[in-house]
């Protein structure tokens, strides 16, 4: 049995990551699965061999072909995997602004997902809750095929008031909003398992602050960034963290750990 280490981390710009130490974090704590969303990278190739060539991992993306320094999502993972999944059909909302990646490895399917932000009007919070229908839809084929599952990302959404700072305050706002939610109630319904939660039932750690406001400094944040397994696959999971005090980022990486 071995211990498998994956972090998943929003880093709000993938050159500005490198330049506040992204690729020693990487180093230093030797995960073998690091899921990044938020690259803002339209072409890889333009990034620094020291990114696309890391040591000790191989690195894969999906990068928005829409906009040149929007969305994007990548992988680093110390084993090369089976098969590498950006295309989900064309008309699949999965296929558009480089939001999803999929990783297949022998033990289990890995997915890592920026989900869309419901902020700037109704028709991008329409584009967020489609966005969720198909991704429930077709995770809950994998699982039915009997894929053993981890999906992870910003999904952009609280789950619960002591998932954020102030519950009351956001009820009506974008990452709060009850039909945001519902979304995760049928995550968990369909037998995926928001990991930190399972293991922590009554922590309060946020994983994103505006920088803006510099909520950091007070730490008035929201858990937005997750690790879900499949219920079948829940018994390989060793724990489950968020790492508040590494900064460079306006998210904190998340953790999970494996023994298989």
């Amino acid at each position: 049995m071995s211990l498998i280490k994956l972090i998943s981390w929003n880093v709000n710009g993938i050159r500005a990551a490198e330049r506040k130490g992204f690729l020693d974090f990487m180093n230093k704590g030797q995960y073998d699965i690091i899921g990044i969303q938020e690259t803002k990278v339209h072409d890889p190739t333009v990034l620094s061999p020291a990114l696309q060539n890391p040591d000790h991992h191989n690195s894969y993306w999906h990068s928005a072909s829409e906009k040149k320094g929007y969305s994007g999502v990548a992988v680093f993972t110390k084993n090369i995997p089976q098969k590498i999944k950006t295309n989900f059909g064309q008309k699949s909302l999965l296929s558009q602004e480089g939001r999803v990646i999929e990783l297949e490895f022998p033990q289990f399917t890995f997915l890592n997902i920026y989900f869309p932000n419901g902020g700037s009007g109704e028709v991008r919070l329409d584009y967020k809750l489609k966005f969720y229908d198909q991704f429930l839809k077709y995770i809950k084929k994998l699982d039915l095929a009997g894929k053993n599952i981890v999906f992870t990302g910003d999904l952009n959404t609280a789950h619960e008031e002591i998932d954020l700072a102030r519950a009351k305050e956001n009820i009506k706002n974008s990452g709060f909003m009850p039909k945001e939610r519902l979304w995760l109630d049928r995550f968990a319904k369909a037998g995926f398992i928001d990991t930190f939660r399972h293991w922590h039932p009554k922590k309060i750690k946020y994983s994103y602050w505006d920088m803006k406001t510099h909520a950091r400094d007070r730490n008035v944040g929201w858990r937005i960034d997750y690790f879900y397994v499949n219920k079948r696959f829940l018994p390989k999971v060793s724990d489950a963290d968020i790492y508040d005090a590494v900064k460079g980022s306006d998210h904190a990486p998340v953790y999970l750990s494996l023994k298989i």
